[in-house]
C-alpha cells in the first residue's frame, strides 16, 4: 500500500478481543476516507488475522503485530504500532470500540489546520445500546486547559499529526494512559479540534460499567499520578493555562470518586460520567462568577 499524506494508521491493540474485534475493524472498513491502514497488535496469542480472515475481513491495508506476551497492556501494543507506522496519521481504537462512517473523513479535514482532532462519543453498552452522548454539540476549537472539561470520558477518540506533535504511550501507568498522552502531545500542541457530532462508539463493557472490581483503585491511583506531575511541574506544555485546567478537572474527577460509591447506593448503575459532569458543571459556573 502507498501511504500519501492523508493516511491514517488506525491502531487497535486486542487483548480478550475474540467477541467485539469484528465490529471495530468494520467500522474502519466503513469509512468514508477510505486512505487508512490499520494495525492490529495481538496481545493475547489469538490469531487475530486468522479470525477475521473466517469472518470475511480481508484487506491489504491490514497489518498484524504481536506484543510477543499475554497481557502486556494496551500502552505496550499500541507503542508497538507506533513505532512501525509511517503514516502521517494515528488513529485510536480500541477493539471493543467503533468509528463512525466519517470519523476519519472529517478527521483529515480537521488535520489541515489543526495538529489534533476529537470526537463527541455516543457511549454504548456491550450490546451496542445507546447510554448517552459525551461531549456533543457544535463544533469547536478547544483550549488543553478546557478539554476535559467537555471530552469528560474516555480519550482514545484522538486522531493527531505525528509531524506535529507525537508521543508514546507511558508503560507506567496503569490507566488513564489515553490523557497522559495527550498531555503529551500538548507538549507542542496548543488546540484540539472537537467534532460536536459524535463520530466514535465508546463500547462500555460489563466490567467497566461502574468502574469495575478493582478499577476504580487503579483510576484513582493514576489520576493520583497524574495531579503529581502536573502539580511538580513535569510537563512543559505549548498553550497558558493547560496545567492549570487540568489540575482542576483531576481534582473534581477524584472528589467524584470518592462520593461515588455512596451515589451508586442511591442510584444503582449510575455512569461516571453522569456522577462526574454536574460537579464539572458547578465549578465552570463558580469560575465564570468569580
Amino acid at each position: 500500500m502507498t501511504l500519501t499524506d492523508s493516511t491514517v494508521a488506525v491502531v487497535i491493540p486486542a487483548y480478550k478481543a475474540e467477541s467485539l474485534i469484528e465490529q471495530a475493524v468494520r467500522s474502519v472498513l466503513q469509512q468514508t476516507h477510505a486512505d487508512w491502514e490499520a494495525w492490529i497488535v495481538t496481545d493475547d496469542g489469538e490469531d487475530y488475522e486468522e479470525l477475521l480472515g473466517r469472518a470475511g475481513l480481508v484487506d491489504e491495508r491490514f497489518h498484524f503485530l504481536s506484543s510477543g506476551r499475554v497481557g502486556a497492556g494496551a500502552s505496550r501494543a499500541r507503542n508497538l504500532a507506533l513505532d512501525r507506522i509511517s503514516a502521517p496519521y494515528v488513529a485510536i481504537l480500541d477493539a471493543d470500540d467503533r468509528l463512525k462512517p466519517r470519523k476519519l473523513e472529517l478527521a483529515v479535514a480537521a488535520l489541515a489546520e489543526h495538529p489534533i482532532v476529537a470526537s463527541a462519543l455516543e457511549v454504548m453498552d456491550d450490546g451496542y445500546t445507546h447510554l448517552r452522548f459525551v461531549g456533543d454539540g457544535e463544533d469547536r476549537v478547544l483550549t488543553p486547559g478546557a478539554y476535559k472539561f467537555v471530552n469528560l470520558s474516555m480519550d482514545s477518540m484522538i486522531v493527531w499529526d505525528r509531524r506535529r506533535c507525537d508521543a508514546r504511550y507511558d508503560l507506567e501507568l496503569t490507566n488513564m494512559t489515553d490523557l497522559e498522552l495527550l498531555m503529551q502531545l500538548w507538549r507542542t500542541a496548543g488546540t484540539v479540534h472537537h467534532l460536536g457530532t459524535p463520530q466514535h462508539d465508546y463500547v462500555k463493557l460489563s466490567s467497566s460499567m461502574s468502574n469495575g472490581i478493582g478499577v476504580t483503585e487503579k483510576m484513582i491511583a493514576s489520576k493520583k499520578a497524574l495531579l503529581q506531575r502536573l502539580e511538580t511541574g513535569h510537563y512543559r506544555f505549548a498553550a497558558p493555562g493547560t496545567a492549570e485546567g487540568l489540575i482542576a478537572f483531576l481534582g473534581l474527577s477524584l472528589a467524584a470518586e470518592a462520593a461515588y460509591p455512596m451515589a451508586l447506593e442511591e442510584k444503582p448503575g449510575l455512569l461516571f460520567e453522569d456522577h462526574l459532569e454536574p460537579m464539572l458543571r458547578a465549578y465552570e459556573q463558580r469560575v465564570k462568577l468569580d
